[in-house]
């Protein structure tokens, strides 16, 4: 492929993955039925950004797989000049610095689906448990003393939950409160989330404030920023927790329960209210610092408060959520790799940027800046190149100020004219990084999915 100093001219077909923080091993399997030679590194040398980056910068792979501690930053994206993505076998994706991926013309794509249903399970066991009073019986019949009583135990029939965040886990939570017989109350400030909610019988409340009051049961389901890009660190505030259950009278459980983000709410805070009676229980299955493995030493906010539950993040951590996320991720790349189709990416959630013209075509895909003129550059080049565009699709990412631009076309551009691209956008925009990926391959009408 022809060089230009900021621009990645992507391989045809994508050769090789790193992989980080062991995702199921099944996702090899995967990769390797696509063509793609996975190389794992151990977590002794994940912890080391440096060891990385030197591995990036020998294998010059096309992929990054990681789940959720390891720090991508542009270091680590310019140490491979074939890095089309970075894959997250998880949700979050505060790991990453997402502005320095869009300079870069690095896509970020993530799993948002297959880990629901752990989450959901885990939120569900915990409230029965805390409800219940469960771990204060355990603890103390193991130490011979017997506590069967009724006093502040509760079923949840009857009882109102508020939902913080009515996203794929959200809307799942609710469903299964509905079959527990709960009343369902959420809290979302996208419009869309409130339109769906309402239309399936739910809710909407109007301030977080609310939503606490008229709750016997909190969760809490966002992600780290909000849907305009607005940090959502401390989001929940003391005030918050002491109206929980207000409307709701004494017999209100009065449970909360985080599994979305450690820094959504102070530690601080919420053990003044539990110390206070406003919450009577609570469980958190994320901190606002958390270890990289199992060996860092690590300080609990919430040690030595009986009343608050603490799990060490385990709430995709089962037995059926690891294999079905390598499924899912492993998915995206064939999508991206066999059509340049980008789903599930972190810049625009929920979105699909494809083309499904019917084979064969090639396929031209470019990452480039969202400045006026620089798609007029990508489709002049492909008429002066004779060719057709059958058919394509743009996204722009105007917060992060670039865009993504997959076309399928009738005949390929030769080198000359794909370095024209990027000279001719530069010109017209007047940005130097108007164009920062290209990639151009062949789909043809007999391949074979993995």
């Amino acid at each position: 492929m022809p060089k230009i100093d900021g621009v990645r001219f992507l391989n045809e077909q994508f050769k090789k993955a790193l992989i980080l923080e062991n995702p199921d091993p099944s996702l090899d399997d995967y990769l390797r039925a696509q063509g793609i030679e996975p190389e794992r590194l151990p977590d002794a040398v994940v912890q080391n950004p440096e060891a990385v980056i030197a591995r990036l910068k020998e294998g010059q792979h096309d992929l990054l797989f990681k789940r959720s501690r390891f720090i991508v930053d542009e270091r680590v994206l310019r140490a491979s000049e074939n890095l089309a993505a970075v894959i997250l076998c998880c949700i979050g994706d505060d790991s990453v610095d997402k502005e320095a991926c869009a300079r870069e013309g690095v896509m970020v794509m993530n799993d948002p689906i297959s880990n629901a249903r752990s989450v959901v399970e885990l939120v569900f066991g915990e409230m029965i448990c805390l409800a219940r009073r469960v771990f204060q019986a355990n603890e103390a019949a193991h130490r011979h003393i017997w506590t069967k009583d009724n006093r502040k135990r509760y079923e949840l029939l009857g009882k109102t939950i508020s939902i913080i965040g009515l996203g794929n886990i959200g809307k799942q939570v609710a469903q299964m409160a509905e079959k527990f017989g709960m009343e369902v109350y959420f809290y979302d400030n996208r419009e869309v989330a409130r339109e769906v909610g309402v239309t399936l019988g739910w809710k909407a409340c109007r301030t977080l404030t609310e939503a606490f009051r008229v709750a016997d049961f909190v969760t809490v389901h966002v992600s780290a920023e909000d849907h305009r890009g607005r940090s959502n660190r401390n989001l929940i505030t003391y005030e918050h927790f002491a109206q929980l259950g207000a409307d709701r009278g004494p017999n209100s459980p009065r449970i909360f329960i985080n599994a979305a983000r450690g820094f959504i709410h102070e530690p601080e805070d919420l053990i003044r209210a539990v110390r206070e009676g406003h919450v009577q229980a609570a469980a958190v299955d994320v901190y606002p610092e958390e270890p990289t493995s199992k060996d860092e030493p690590w300080h609990n906010p919430y040690a030595g408060i009986p009343e608050i539950v603490c799990t060490p993040h385990i709430g995709a951590a089962t037995e059926e959520a690891q294999p079905r996320i390598a499924a899912y991720v492993a998915g995206t790349a064939h999508l991206f790799n066999r059509y340049g189709t980008v789903r599930d990416t972190v810049f625009s959630p929920g979105q699909v940027i494809g083309v499904e013209a019917e084979p064969p075509y090639w396929v031209l895909s470019v990452v480039h800046s969202d400045a006026r003129g620089t798609k007029k550059a990508i489709s002049d080049a492909i008429y002066e190149a004779g060719a057709s565009n059958l058919q394509s699709s743009h996204r722009d990412f105007s917060r992060y100020g670039f865009a993504y631009e997959v076309s399928a076309i009738d005949k390929p551009l030769a080198q000359e004219q794909l370095l024209h691209i990027v000279e001719t956008a530069r010109r017209i925009s007047g940005d130097p990084t108007a164009i920062r990926a290209i990639r151009q391959f062949y789909v043809p009408a007999n391949g074979n999915d993995y």
